[in-house]
Order: C-alpha cells, then structure tokens, then sequence
C-alpha cells in the first residue's frame, strides 16, 4: 500500500471521494493535494498534530474555505459548491449555537428544519447524554455539553457524511467511550463519518480507517492493519505508526 490512496472494501462500496485538493496561505501549503475517499457507513480519521491542517481539510471537502484546487465526487459525480450542504453535514470544533437560547429549544428548532419527529429528538438526546442540560442556556453548557449539543444537532440533520472536528475534546475517558458508541451505532446504519481528531488513542478505538496528516500532507491512508504492515509494526498501536512516517 502507498500513500496515493487505499481501496477499502472495494471501490464498489465508494461514497465521497476528495480529489487532489489543495489549499496555500503565501507560501505554506496548508493542505498539499491530497486525495481519499470513504464507504458508506465507514468511520474514515483524520488524524496528526495540531497545525497538521485537519481542520483546513476538513473546511476545504465541505467548502466552508474556497480550495485553490482539486475536486469532491459523490456516488461518482463531481459535487458543485452549491450541492455541497445537501451531501455534507459539518460540525466544528469550539463553536456555540445561538448562546442565549436554551438547549431544548435549539433541538426543537433542528428538528423542525429537518422534519424530524419528537421521538427521534428524544431518542438522539438520551443517546448523547443530553438531558441535564436541556434547560440550560448554550452559554452557560461546560465544553463537554456544548459538544453533546453539537453532536445531537448533528445526527438530527439528514445529510449522508458528517463531518466533526475533535468530536472528543472535552469528554472524561467514560464519556469518551459513550459518544464512541453512538457514533458506531450510526455508521452502522450506512452513516458515513469523518472526524479530525489529534488524540491518537481515541482515533484508533473510533475508527475504520486513518488518514495520516504532516504539514499539510498526507503520510499514509489505510486501516491499522494496513498501517502496521506498512511500516512493519505487526502490534503497533497508531501513536507508534505515525511517529514511524513522519
């Protein structure tokens, strides 16, 4: 396996396919062409460093930022700008929707957005873990709720691949493994996700596959398995592969 990209389970099964995008600030590359692609239902990490350009990745697939190159096909159609938020759904990392506005009223207002029913509501705010701090203001949520909210508000929306920038900052080691397993309950449904995530622990117990990023490149793409064969760590955990690449 190479860096160029890698074939999980099949190019059949292939829903969303970034190709060769580029992003530069002056003379730094922030993203230097990379290329992958992901299934549906996969857990695909974006994993490196801060500063490693996960979140300039991430800005450019969706088109939050304009890429200076490169292009995002979906089901085998290139996605124009405009058809981009019909596809992808993005969550960034620190953001506070609308602070003075209570918790529960931020949901009921996703929720009539998208048709969603009162019991899918329920249902999305007993599996984050939302319930306490439903009559809590945004501004006043710890870090931790206010990233339970921006989770529920994720798997409210419809769109087929959520995108989530350091969806585990702020969650204590339990916490961790329950979002964890909401997050591989909804894959398991034919949700596609991609996270950016620096902690490379919580990568390797999320994941079906990696996206190694360095300075703005991609070093490797695959899952663990693959991974250890590359750099011939037969039980490397992903912290041990990634210092072998970079």
């Amino acid at each position: 396996m190479t860096v160029a990209d890698s074939a999980h389970r099949g190019n059949s099964g292939e829903a969303l396919r970034a190709v060769n995008l580029a992003k530069r600030y002056g003379d730094e590359a922030a993203v230097a062409g990379i290329t992958f692609s992901t299934c549906a239902g996969e857990v695909l990490g974006i994993v490196g460093p801060n500063g490693a350009g996960k979140t300039t990745l991430l800005e450019a697939l969706v088109g939050l930022i304009a890429a200076d190159s490169g292009s995002v096909i979906w089901r085998g159609e290139q996605l124009q700008e405009s058809s981009k938020k019909e596809v992808m759904f993005y969550l960034p990392d620190g953001v506070r929707l609308y602070q003075d506005r209570l918790t529960a009223e931020i949901l009921s207002f996703v929720a009539s957005v998208y048709r969603r029913s009162a019991r899918d509501v329920a249902r999305t705010i007993t599996a984050v873990g939302l319930v306490p701090a439903l009559q809590k203001r945004v501004r006043e949520l710890s870090k931790g709720y206010n990233r339970r909210l921006l989770l529920a508000v994720g798997l409210l929306t419809p769109q087929p691949v959520l995108l989530m920038d350091e969806p585990f900052d702020g969650f204590d080691l339990r916490q961790i493994r329950s979002i964890i397993d909401v997050i591989r309950g909804e894959a398991a449904k034919g949700r596609t996700f991609i996270l950016a995530i620096h902690q490379l622990a919580d990568a390797e117990r999320v994941c079906d596959r990696f996206l190694l990023l360095s300075g703005g490149r991609l070093r490797a793409i695959g899952t663990l398995e693959e991974l250890r064969a590359e750099v011939a760590l037969p039980a490397g955990s992903l912290e041990e592969i990634f210092l072998a690449l970079t």
